[in-house]
């Protein structure tokens, strides 16, 4: 497994999880979250691994198709680039650099 794409699905789920299924939830949490193996969820769920793989596959899709809609990761990122940013170039204005982390820790919430 690419550690971007584990990555990446790893983040996603963490701004879309409450979208989907039980199910869907508790296999991409194995597989991406706890390096769980096909086989290992799949005997856990007494089911076959093509089975949890077409189920991952197609909540991979699901998770790319709400951020393709809602953007909230890549706004998510955005942000960050941008508070860190200002926070660099106006180092020196205490009031921005407050207002700047309380925008940071909204974000971390």
């Amino acid at each position: 497994m690419e550690i971007e794409k584990t990555n990446r699905m790893n983040s996603l789920f963490e701004f879309y999880a409450a979208l989907l299924t039980e199910k869907q939830m508790n296999y991409i949490e194995l597989y991406y979250a706890d390096n769980y193996s096909l086989a290992e969820i799949a005997e856990e769920y007494g089911i076959s691994r093509q089975a949890v793989y077409d189920n991952i596959k197609r909540t991979e899709k699901v998770l790319e198709g709400y951020e393709q809609k809602l953007h909230l990761y890549s706004n998510y990122i955005v942000r960050g680039q941008m508070i860190e940013n200002l926070l660099e170039k106006y180092s020196e204005d205490d009031y921005l650099k407050t207002k700047l982390q309380e925008l940071q820790l909204i974000d971390e919430e």
